[in-house]
């Protein structure tokens, strides 16, 4: 009998001795020590690693923790997630490396669980690349990280401060669509994303993400169960995610980022392009992460965001609606949910239920996810049940 599970196997292991105490030792010293003699057990090099499975403890990081073991290991991954289930996180890492590998998303997954016991904890050393060599420096926080980014891209392409804003009034007059938007109400154009002031130049005020209190929530199912829900089902058509670092010092490029191949590999698989979708819903926090995806998803050359903003209608009856919800500039960042926020709506538009900007005829959509300093990339085509 064919089993779910018989495209993955378990082909290396990695222990650390047992210690009562540890001296000046990371936790990331100890995830790579125990990784290293895995991937030697399994005869595999750390390159052709490209999933990853860690658990939330890793004392030298409260967030973005795949981002961070990733980058500490040199690691690339296309599939990376916290498994956080106590005792259970190690045999449920498992079946969930099973599961990636059956869907396409990854070949070979490291499982990694470790972590440090020295006597002095808050004396330990932090080898967390980002505390090393960005916070010293004053690269701390998405604000001065992300107008490090637009400063490169300027400098690459010679796009100019009006480039950017266009995407940030774009997001408030597709919110004047949305009641629930925190927006609502409140439009703006080019000149007042302009006139606003400065928070880290060259990015203004109102070019940065709102956050706000409030949540998203998502349910997915069998085709079966799907066949008899209230409402027409809306399919996953492809995926893709990168990882590429965590600290935007250690980022490969500073004008282009993960969810280029991101989206390469979920539009391959759905057989479309970006410009063919009905919908675009980009993670947007800034308008940098806008412009950058546009260019990395084809639509637009190197540092060509700005013109093809220009000639596109970008509302629900445009030539390529963009957040037509408000995106997180006009709807606001419920933290984590923001990301979600461009799933739900995508799947209104499919649905044909949004109701006072309902895209004619959708059938698919681009929805994209961005974690870090344009580090942790995810990208989804989702369909219209036909």
């Amino acid at each position: 009998m064919t089993s779910a599970w018989d495209s993955a196997a378990i082909v290396g292991i990695g222990e650390l001795p047992a210690e009562r105490h540890t001296e000046n030792v990371t936790t990331l010293e100890v995830l790579a020590r125990v990784a290293r003699l895995a991937a030697q057990d399994a005869g595999v090099e750390p390159g052709e690693i490209d999933g990853l499975l860690v658990g939330p403890q890793v004392g030298e990081t409260p967030q973005h923790v795949p981002a961070t073991v990733a980058e500490y290991l040199g690691l690339k991954p296309v599939m990376a997630n916290v498994v956080d289930l106590g005792g259970a996180s190690g045999a449920g890492m498992i079946w969930r490396a099973a599961a990636a590998i059956a869907a396409g998303m990854c070949e070979t997954v490291l499982c990694v669980l470790g972590n440090h016991r020295n006597p002095e904890a808050p004396r330990s050393p932090n080898r967390n690349p980002i505390r090393e060599f960005d916070v010293p420096f004053g690269a701390s926080g998405a604000n001065t990280s992300y107008a490090l980014l637009m400063q490169a891209h300027m400098a690459a392409y010679g796009c100019r401060p009006e480039d950017y804003a266009l995407i940030a009034a774009a997001a408030r007059t597709n919110a004047q669509a949305n009641p629930d938007a925190i927006f609502y109400g409140k439009p703006a154009t080019v000149e007042d994303v302009l006139a606003s002031p400065l928070v880290a130049a060259p990015l203004h005020l109102l070019e940065c993400v709102m956050p706000v209190a409030g949540g998203d929530a998502v349910i997915v199912t069998t085709r079966a169960k799907a066949e008899r829900a209230p409402h027409k089902p809306v399919r996953l058509l492809g995926a893709g995610e990168k990882i590429t670092h965590r600290a935007v010092s250690q980022a490969p490029s500073l004008t282009s980022g993960p969810l280029k191949p991101a989206m390469e590999k979920a539009l391959a698989e759905a057989g479309r392009t970006a410009g063919e979708m009905s919908l675009l819903s980009l993670y947007d926090c800034y308008t940098i992460m806008v412009a950058t995806t546009i260019e990395d998803a084809g639509l637009a050359p190197p540092g060509g965001f700005g013109a093809f903003l220009r000639r596109t209608g970008l509302g629900p009856d445009g030539d390529h609606p963009l957040n037509t919800h408000g995106g997180q500039l006009g709807f606001g960042q419920p933290d984590l949910a923001g990301g979600m926020t461009h799933v739900v709506e995508a799947v209104r538009q499919l649905r044909g239920s949004a109701e006072g900007r309902q895209i004619k005829g959708a059938t698919s959509a681009l929805v994209t996810g961005n974690g870090a300093t344009m580090s942790e990339a995810n990208a989804l085509v989702l369909g219209a049940e036909a």
